[in-house]
């Protein structure tokens, strides 16, 4: 293994992908299986095991999800200002290992402190890898999409091995011989404190095949290494400080969806706010293409407010309206197949959507990013509408056919390949070279405002169901999957039709 190519040497890479891309690629993957570990654990487990009340445990996922991705823009931020890509990463690492730990140990008692852990560490460690991936692409180079894609692949292979195992294990529908009744909670916790070092090890491991990229923005030039200037090291160590300082007050938000409310009517006008300050500092050209980062941002928002009832709602009706077959003969706990066949259909439709678009961009028919945008609102909304049919293959009890809610789940993957890893790409082809850290947290803190809308859309269909019969939950939740199946394809259309003037008048050269 070469420890010494330049980033012009990474860059001028042959063939499809970049060797470093599969480092990050192993480093994220392992890091998703505990990010999407935990998050299909949430719910169920407040409800079941903090004896929640379904709209509660609705607000209550949001919420955390909305701090989560919130943290994004912040460690971003922190990132490209003091710590760069590499300390952000390990030192969020550090903190999702010690969060997965106290849960592992007490997951009834410790539950909001381990889940406040977590929310800063995944600010720290998640949006920047995605820039590190981009980083190993010149300006102009066409197979950053397929790179994209490919890096898309890796987080939900992770997602989907954690997102079926994690909750089976806490369920104890899985590993049942090995495993005691008592405990299947902390092993499901430890398992993801267990991923996560792995994770963090793989990165240590092949970091300095990176060249520069990663690297300090305050890096003394004159030393060896990541060593932050004498004289401005005291930032850094700000920075760790107030990460630990920041946990009991987010413990304290994170406990009551009321806190949320303010802490999002705060952070998002402020960070544009930010931004607006930053694009005095830049060109026209370059300012217009970021509003076209902004317009992708804002509809981003509506997007993840659909998508992530799988984290909610979806789990809810998961668990009471769903039986356990697959084609008729394959066994399979409902609620780990609603948190990994999204990940299982990326897995394997990723590499190849990534590959079409390099096809169609050989022959100049790959549809602008726009376009791209616009087909995944589309495919969401198809795909809103086949949760909602699940309601014509349902017994008189309210279960529902596991097959047709799977379908769903595979429309839903196509959207997302349209929108999810172009998105990632676009914040850096978009974003100037010294604010790309600060648009891709800007683009996780659009996901903080989807998981917040996602948790009031979850609750306003689950505040109707206090006292309704199986039948009646089934009905109501899958109407609620109707009205969003229309708000998708309306987004979905705009997008297509504003996309002319959009791609010649704010995007410029970029495709």
């Amino acid at each position: 293994m070469s420890h010494h190519q330049t980033l012009e040497e990474i860059q001028d890479f042959k063939g499809k992908y970049p060797r470093q891309i599969w480092y990050l690629f192993f480093s994220e993957m392992w890091e998703r299986f505990s990010f999407y570990g935990m998050r299909g654990m949430l719910t169920y487990f407040m409800i079941n095991q903090l004896l929640m009340e379904d709209k509660t445990a609705n607000l209550q996922y949001g919420a955390t999800q909305a701090f989560v991705y919130a943290f994004t823009f912040i460690g971003g931020l922190f990132a490209d200002k003091i710590l760069g890509f590499r300390k952000s990463l390990f030192w969020g690492g550090l903190l999702m290992i010690t969060g997965s730990i106290i849960l592992a140990v007490d997951p009834h008692q410790f539950f909001f402190l381990g889940i406040s852990f977590n929310i800063i560490g995944t600010g720290f460690f998640k949006p920047n890898i995605s820039t590190m991936v981009g980083a190993l692409y010149k300006d102009g180079d066409a197979r950053r999409d397929a790179g994209f894609s490919l890096f898309y692949s890796g987080i939900n292979i992770g997602a989907l091995l954690g997102g079926y195992f994690c909750i089976s294990i806490g369920k104890g529908t899985m590993l049942t011989s090995m495993v005691p009744e008592g405990a299947t909670w902390n092993v499901a916790f430890g398992l993801v404190a267990v991923v996560m070092t792995i994770s963090l090890l793989t990165f240590v491991y092949t970091r300095n095949t990176m060249a520069t990229i990663g690297l300090s923005p305050l890096r003394d030039a004159s030393k060896p290494g990541n060593s932050i200037q004498a004289s401005k090291r005291w930032y850094e160590y700000a920075v760790y400080a107030g990460g630990l300082i920041s946990i009991p007050i987010i413990m304290k938000m994170v406990a009551n969806p009321v806190y949320v409310d303010w802490f999002m009517y705060i952070v998002g006008p402020a960070a544009l706010l930010w931004l607006f300050y930053e694009m005095t500092k830049h060109s026209g050209a370059e300012v217009r293409r970021l509003f076209a980062a902004l317009l992708f941002i804002v509809f981003s928002v509506i997007f993840w407010a659909i998508f992530e009832q799988a984290g909610g709602s979806l789990t809810i009706f998961a668990a009471n309206n769903l039986d356990n077959e697959l084609l008729g003969f394959i066994k399979l706990d409902p609620n780990g197949v609603n948190n990994a066949a999204n990940s299982l259909f990326v897995i394997f439709f990723a590499p190849v959507i990534g590959l079409i678009w390099i096809a169609l961009a050989k022959k100049k028919k790959e549809p602008n990013t726009i376009v791209k945008f616009g087909l995944g609102f589309l495919f969401l909304g198809l795909a809103f509408y086949i949760f909602f049919g699940t309601r014509f293959f349902a017994t008189m009890e309210g279960i529902a056919s596991l097959d047709v809610f799977t379908l769903a789940y595979f429309v839903v993957t196509l959207g997302e390949l349209c929108l999810s890893p172009i998105g990632l790409s676009a914040m850096t082809k978009l974003s100037p070279a010294r604010l790309q850290g600060l648009m891709m947290g800007m683009w996780f803190l659009a996901s903080a405002y989807g998981q917040y809308v996602a948790g009031l859309f979850g609750a306003s269909i689950a505040g109707d169901v206090t006292t309704a019969s199986n039948y009646d939950k089934l009905m109501i939740y899958t109407q609620g999957y109707k009205d969003m199946a229309i708000y998708a394809v309306i987004a979905g259309v705009i997008l297509i039709i504003v996309a002319p003037f959009v791609r010649k008048r704010l995007m410029g050269h970029v495709h």
